[in-house]
């Protein structure tokens, strides 16, 4: 018996060894072509700044090898940013990102049938005084961190946490007043919100979500401490006003970097209704090599509870550009939270 499993377990790893081994070498020459033309400027292109105008932008592409042997390969995102920022009190940023440009999957051929264009952000910002700014158009809904720096050069996982992708929509079409205040040697962040024009964005924002309004407030010092608070109406599956609480901390010491999120959501009635979080660790290695895990699971009305977990490291060649392969396992199967073995190459430019 104890031979069977040492020759199972000799298997599995021998497999899962396999499997890193093919993505790696697939990866290795796709990864320098991607990098090696824009490594030049990669750093230096989006602070570039002409009559006050910025032009910058990011490239992420992504293989996964599902676990019931499933491959999946191609250009995940292209997000341009355009800015301006004058001498006035005036500011203006838009990110324009197309999906999935270049998509091959198992026994199919390469196509560009998967890309859709999406507007993720467009507002205008004015100063009105050293602590406050109002912000009108479409933005990041303020809720947690994550949500708000997800690009895929910027974070350290391909896949998204469970909690960030259902229980909230991630952007809203409306004002925001946001500001800080320093206090000593913390720094307050706050904003408030309220949708102006329905997100029609269904498939990425939550089903069809309207008369969205809320805050976050966080404090921040050596650590990050936030909580949000909003409220909106879902009409899908049914009719249902929501009310929901979100809380996030962030700290980092001697290198290592822990983070959390959790959200608890309420009906009218006063019942929970949704409710979902992650706890994820950042430790160095070496050479710009880090180790991650996390944790994270999600509870939906009418949909089974998922929950994932996560194992992998990240490379950083420099400030914008990263390589990521991770392994990720749990139970269900959403389309935004893939399982698998799971490699991705993203740049800042």
């Amino acid at each position: 018996m104890h031979t069977v499993c040492k020759i199972n377990t000799t298997l599995l790893k021998v497999d899962l060894m396999r499997k890193i081994s093919a993505l790696l070498q697939s990866w290795l020459v796709y990864a320098i072509l991607l990098s090696m033309p824009l490594s030049a400027h990669a750093e230096t292109m989006a602070t570039n700044t002409i009559d006050g105008f910025t032009l910058g932008g990011y490239a992420a592409a992504k293989a996964n090898m599902h676990p019931d042997g499933n491959k999946e390969l191609g250009l995940q995102n292209l997000s341009l940013f355009l800015g301006w920022e004058g001498d006035s009190r005036w500011r203006l940023f838009s990110e324009l990102e197309l999906e999935k440009p270049l998509y091959w999957e198992s026994d199919s051929k390469l196509t560009v049938n998967q890309a859709k264009l999406n507007l993720e952000r467009l507002y205008v910002d004015y100063n009105l005084s050293e602590n406050l700014n109002l912000r009108t158009g479409r933005f990041f809904t303020p809720v947690g961190h994550w949500n708000l720096i997800h690009a895929d050069p910027l974070v350290w996982t391909t896949t998204r946490p469970l909690a960030t992708t259902r229980l909230f929509p991630q952007s809203t079409n409306g004002v925001m007043l946001f500001g800080s205040k320093s206090i000593d040697t913390k720094i307050i962040d706050y904003s408030v919100y309220v949708e102006a024009l329905k997100n029609e964005d269904k498939e990425r924002n939550l089903g069809d979500a309207e008369n969205l309004k809320g805050i976050h407030v966080s404090l921040s010092g050596e650590a990050s401490l936030g909580l949000s608070l909003l409220e909106f109406n879902e009409l899908t599956p049914i009719d249902n006003k929501y009310r929901m609480i979100g809380l996030d901390f962030q700290t980092k010491i001697n290198g290592w970097e822990l983070s959390a999120e959790a959200f608890q959501r309420y009906i009218n009635s006063g019942n929970t209704s949704g409710s979902g979080g992650y706890v994820q660790v950042v430790a160095p290695i070496t050479n710009n090599w880090y180790a991650i895990t996390r944790l994270d699971a999600i509870q939906m009305p009418q949909v089974d509870n998922t929950s994932r977990w996560l194992v992998g490291a990240a490379w950083k060649r420099t400030i914008g550009q990263i390589f990521k392969i991770e392994y990720v396992g749990g139970s269900g199967e959403l389309s935004e939270a893939p399982k698998g073995l799971i490699t991705s190459f993203s740049l800042l430019f």
